[in-house]
């Protein structure tokens, strides 16, 4: 099983831990938070002839189990782009489905659905939703403009720039205001955005400051993205 460490960090008023694999897990709720997990990008792309290897469901399936096993967490919810289409649930080879049907039998799994997955089919194990309103917070795939209250969303898939010793490094990462928190894509095949994308500042708006959060070493490292 995969290893992880999580590290600490505030929003909205409660405690959460954020993991070096992209995870976010929510204490009082024993809730694991993911977006963008784009299960079956690889066998999408596929059928358009571009080869990929075929094991990217696995390889995000296997760290998001390694997180839920790590942090005890009861429940699991999924902000969106669950899958990269709607027929991917049907594709998946055969060890990717033993692994999501041994994380459905575990936990509790709650389905948010996203841009490429909005046909997803109520019969996948769990419950399939639009949005989720939490503890006074509102959990959906992507930030809603003019949301006043608490949000949690992903869809961008953030990931900070960094010149370290010289040379440019990315990393995902999640996105704080004030009031706002965008997940990092923990699939095995997504790509991301700068964190300091103007697209990525307006999703955070009403913001005074707009923070990059990512887990380094256990600890949470919170670097300023805007103002610049």
């Amino acid at each position: 099983m995969a290893t992880m460490q999580f590290a600490p960090f505030s929003f909205a008023g409660h405690e959460w831990l954020i993991s070096d694999s992209r995870a976010v897990f929510w204490p009082a709720q024993q809730a694991l938070l993911v977006a963008d997990l784009h299960l079956e990008k690889a066998s999408w792309f596929a059928q358009s002839g571009q080869m990929l290897p075929p094991y990217d469901s696995r390889e995000t399936l296997e760290r998001l189990g390694a997180a839920a096993a790590m942090t005890g967490a009861r429940r699991m919810l999924c902000l969106g782009d669950n899958f990269h289409d709607d027929d991917g649930p049907a594709r998946m080879e055969p060890e990717a489905a033993r692994l999501l049907g041994d994380l459905t039998r575990r936990l509790e799994v709650v389905w948010i659905v996203g841009n490429h997955d909005a046909g997803m089919t109520r019969a996948m194990a769990g419950d399939v939703v639009e949005d989720l309103m939490l503890d006074g917070i509102a959990l959906r795939h992507e930030a809603e403009p003019g949301e006043t209250g608490p949000e949690i969303s992903g869809h961008y898939h953030p990931k900070l720039r960094l010149r370290v010793r010289g040379r440019m490094i990315s990393r995902p990462c999640a996105l704080r205001s004030e009031n706002r928190l965008i997940l990092p894509a923990f699939g095995a095949l997504t790509g991301g955005m700068d964190a300091a994308d103007p697209a990525l500042i307006a999703a955070l708006q009403p913001a005074k400051r707009v923070e990059a959060i990512l887990c380094a070493a256990a600890k949470a490292a919170i670097l300023p993205v805007w103002p610049a």
